[in-house]
């Protein structure tokens, strides 16, 4: 069993080293091979057409890697997305910025909020007839507006954007004037509706500009209908163009991130747990659980969603459950804490909280994230006990041979108790110490543990054994 768990992660090590080998590019389109000149022109395509994302910043610093190695000509970006996460957004806008290769977008649809900043960012900006770029202002999950200490950084970072690409300078006769080549007080308007701009905005609304509006005021270089003309107007127009493609590692990913999936995950590893405690020895059910683990947090890690104190309290719940199940008699605090460490380690790693900040955590993904793993808890349980009745009972079990089916009963002259303790009952004793309830009693030169029936017995007292139960003395005063 363990050599088929050991042969399972080696094939996934060899599918994840395939994926990162496989080249994250593909050849769109190229020029005819006649009368092309000593190097031809190169165009890196990458798209953001989903919201902002860790994902979506992983796999911009992967294209710009690749931008790089091919020595790429020009870089573009195809967009149209609502937004996203602003910390995400702010590491491709500074990536943007700090390319030596010139980065051009292409907004297709909609560069909303964390889209338009990313778009200030590139050194020029096209727009489709009927798209839009603006509306900047930092909200969460539900649209409601965030506190102003996020608004403040987010007036910052888009001036700052904007000012980034310095001044056109003006020769009007004898006087020499310069204007920002975006002015910054209209990448801030686009967060604060109290910014005022005369002919451009009025105080009390967002800006979002059409695409006629921000070319007249600087925000687009260009309308185009589609990349081609975007090529066009860079004379590039017979460039090849290499477009990202996402490597088997960020496909794989955003297929476990998928709630159906990290469902499937939770029940193999609770059910795995379950499995292997109704039936210890066998190895592969816990197998399955490591496996399912390792599965269920490498990607949510990766996609920046857990943390490693959301792992490690997940770890810790589940070795409280072990020492409840395992040391400690009973069941109490060991093994409620454990439950509730466990269970909050797999919601929390599902959900987009900072710390143990959750001002960003929509209740809807809150409530998903519940379900979830409650769900996946009750089937993966569920199964586990449904396939140890299955596989293990003695006559239609296929493992019956694996598990223990003799009873050794009363009957058939079998005694749980050391019967030495059994000749014990009637006889008397000292207690020496004292017994509350529990303690140590002398009986003929010999220490047993006793528990008095009731109250408390003083050391030296002399007691009687009245009964004997589960290895257990039970005494009284004489």
């Amino acid at each position: 069993m363990k050599l088929g768990i050991i042969i399972v992660v080696i094939s996934l090590f060899i599918s994840f080293s395939e994926g990162f080998s496989q080249d994250s590019a593909r050849v769109e389109k190229a020029a005819p091979q006649s009368n092309m000149p000593s190097r031809q022109k190169l165009v890196y395509k990458f798209n953001i057409k989903e919201n902002i994302a860790p994902a979506v910043w992983r796999q911009t610093k992967q294209a710009f890697a690749a931008a790089d190695s091919l020595k790429a000509d020009l870089f573009l970006i195809h967009m149209n997305t609502y937004g996203g996460t602003v910390v995400d957004a702010d590491s491709i806008r500074t990536r943007i910025l700090n390319s030596k290769i010139p980065v051009v977008v292409f907004v297709d649809n909609n560069a909303a909020s964390a889209g338009a900043l990313i778009s200030i960012a590139c050194d020029r900006i096209y727009m489709r007839s009927g798209a839009s770029i603006g509306a900047a202002t930092v909200v969460n999950q539900t649209g409601e507006k965030m506190p102003d200490k996020y608004q403040s950084y987010m007036r910052s970072t888009m001036r700052a954007t904007a000012e980034s690409h310095g001044k056109d300078t003006i020769i009007s006769g004898q006087d020499t004037t310069y204007r920002w080549k975006r002015d910054p007080q209209i990448a801030e308007a686009m967060v604060d509706e109290r910014v005022f701009i005369p002919n451009v905005i009025d105080s009390g609304k967002i800006l979002t500009f059409t695409p006629l509006e921000a070319q007249k005021n600087g925000y687009c270089e260009g309308i185009c209908e589609n990349v081609d003309e975007v090529l066009k107007m860079n004379k590039m127009e017979n460039a090849r163009i290499v477009e990202y493609r996402p490597t088997a590692l960020e496909r794989f990913i955003g297929f476990m991130v998928n709630p159906v999936v990290s469902g499937i995950l939770i029940m193999m590893i609770l059910g795995g747990i379950y499995f292997e405690m109704q039936s210890p020895g066998i190895g592969f059910p816990l197998g399955v659980a490591v496996l399912a683990a390792i599965l269920y947090f490498s990607p949510l890690y990766l996609e920046g969603l857990a943390a490693n104190w959301e792992i490690l309290i997940f770890v810790v719940g589940l070795i409280l459950i072990a020492l409840e199940i395992f040391v400690v008699p009973g069941f109490g605090i060991t093994g409620i804490s454990g439950i509730t460490l466990a269970f909050s380690g797999l919601v929390l790693s599902l959900i987009k909280n900072v710390d143990f900040s959750f001002d960003g955590v929509n209740v809807n993904d809150l409530i998903i994230a519940v379900s979830t793993v409650s769900v996946g808890a009750v089937a993966g349980i569920g199964l586990a006990i449904y396939l140890s009745q299955k596989m293990f009972t003695a006559e239609t079990g296929r493992f019956s041979h694996l598990s223990l089916h003799e009873v050794m009963s009363k009957e058939d002259g079998y005694l749980g108790v050391d019967p030495e303790l059994l000749r014990l009952q009637g006889k008397t004793g000292v207690a020496v110490t004292t017994l509350r309830p529990s303690g140590k009693i002398s009986i003929e030169g010999t220490i047993y543990d006793a528990m008095a029936i009731s109250g408390m017995i003083d050391k030296g007292a002399r007691v009687q054994v009245i009964k004997v139960e589960a290895a257990q003395l039970y005494v009284e005063l004489e």
